[in-house]
């Protein structure tokens, strides 16, 4: 039998999805400051609609930083290849709750889109997933499920970058043993146009602190000869870039370029993108798409001093900054860190003393979009859009992407997902187009039918017009 057309999320599924994204984003998974209550509830409430969605077999795997990750998997036929559809549900703080226009944990619709933390990352990929396999029972039993051993991984512990999964896949290194890999936490192009990701940049992250002083001083009595630890601090990190805002620290990397179907974004797409102030310049050099994809970044990602309303006329003995580096693909993130390093001990003025901590790192990553995989998505995407698929890089980094590469070297890692420009994730007023969610889920059940298609040496039958969208 062949595979045939699979509609797009009705009315009813979509009104599902709503239902469940509201439910998980009412939930504060916050990486680090929420409290495991929070995570225990999300992990099952996922595990019960993953069952309700035809995941009969479910398994929460307890993390070493107290979360968990739910394990879901419908068995396939002997041979058939395992599929692992992978997502996320902690998210990161909403920092200032009275900036946003909703409140950020609770799931609220505003010019046809959902707004709320986590409704785009990536709540709101764990949401396709669940439509795209309701989308595949509700074809039952006229259309058979597709002949695949399919996994659905969502993740507790993503956000920290800090390898916690992949700690708990290497004790367990049979648990899912995949041939494809669909990691659902990325995002389009633009609203509408279906977007396959092939690279990401790495991250090193450190703390430096910077001493000069024994104690506190009165900046009238000892200020001029005194050296201030701020005031050092700021000059040390004025060293990280020249004057057009191109790192200038020697030994980060660059990527040794696009691959011939990778979109392009001009300057015009971006400065929207990132609302860039009018008459503010974009700084580096090259192509858009080259700095954000290809170049290293370097960002001060906070400073520790006192605030101005606890301001007073005094010298600090330390001060400490946090600075992230994002690495193109192809370096290797203990270069960077050991690069850095040397920069910054380099250029330290006036004698102080300087501490480096490593806070975070993660690897860079590109994927192989030869296989076979890849081919049946991309083409998925075409068809449950309508619009040719587009392929790009991305400026950040998904540290379970390289451990999947690293725990699976055979398996092609594919990277999509329903975030956009808009949506603005890991900033004020997350949120996520319906539209997007309702597309992504039918190109997943696509895909799926036609991957189990192509593994059998059936042809897929071509698919029909767009519902719902």
């Amino acid at each position: 039998m062949s595979a045939r057309p699979t509609a797009a999320p009705g009315r009813s599924l979509m009104a599902r999805a709503r239902d469940d994204l509201a439910a998980l984003v009412g939930l504060r998974t916050v990486a680090g400051v929420s409290p495991p209550e929070q995570f225990h509830r999300a992990a099952r409430l996922i595990a019960d609609l993953l069952v309700d969605a035809g995941l009969p077999e479910i398994r929460l795997l307890p993390a070493d930083d107290g979360t968990e990750t739910v394990y879901a998997r419908r068995p396939g036929p002997p041979g058939a290849p395992r599929v692992v559809l992978y997502a996320h549900y902690d998210v990161v703080s909403a920092q200032d709750e009275t900036a946003w226009r909703s409140p950020p944990f609770e799931l609220t619709e505003r010019d046809g889109r959902w707004y709320g933390r986590g409704s785009a990352d990536c709540k709101g990929n764990v949401v396709a997933h669940l439509t795209a396999l309701r989308s595949l029972q509700d074809a039952l039993p006229d259309e058979p499920w597709p002949d695949l051993d399919l996994v659905v991984l969502v993740d507790g512990c993503e956000e920290p970058g800090d390898a916690a999964l992949e700690k708990l896949l290497r004790a367990r290194p049979d648990l899912l043993a995949p041939d494809v890999v669909v990691v659902a936490d990325t995002g389009n192009l633009a609203p509408g146009v279906p977007t396959l990701t092939t690279s990401l940049r790495g991250m090193a992250v450190v703390e430096i602190t910077v001493s000069t002083l024994a104690r506190t001083l009165h900046s009238g009595q000892f200020g001029g000869p005194a050296p201030d630890a701020l005031t050092a601090l700021i000059r040390l990190l004025a060293t990280l870039h020249d004057a057009d805002g191109t790192p200038c620290v020697p030994g980060l990397g660059s990527a040794s370029g696009p691959g011939p179907g990778r979109a392009g974004y001009s300057e015009a797409e971006f400065r929207a993108d990132a609302g860039v102030l009018d008459g503010v310049r974009l700084i580096g050099s090259g192509t858009v798409a080259e700095r954000l994809w290809d170049r290293p970044a370097v960002t001060v990602l906070a400073v520790r001093s006192p605030s101005l309303d606890d301001a007073v006329p005094a010298l600090l003995p330390s001060a400490k900054a946090l600075v992230s580096v994002r690495t193109p693909p192809g370096t290797e993130v203990a270069r960077v860190h050991e690069a850095l390093a040397g920069h910054l001990r380099e250029h330290v003025p006036w004698g102080a003393r300087l501490d480096i901590r490593r806070v975070t790192s993660g690897p860079a990553f590109r994927a192989d979009t030869g296989g076979p995989a890849h081919t049946v998505m991309r083409e998925a995407l075409s068809d449950a859009f309508g619009v040719p698929a587009r392929e790009v890089g991305a400026g950040g980094s998904i540290a379970v992407c390289s451990a999947f590469r690293s725990l699976y070297p055979d398996a092609e890692i594919v990277l999509c997902g329903v975030e956009d420009p808009p949506s603005n994730i890991h900033g004020t007023d997350e949120s996520v187009s319906p539209g997007e969610i309702a597309a992504l889920a039918r190109a997943e059940a696509l895909f799926l039918r036609r991957l189990a298609a192509a593994r059998t040496g059936r042809r897929a039958a071509p698919t029909g017009p767009r519902e719902d969208r």
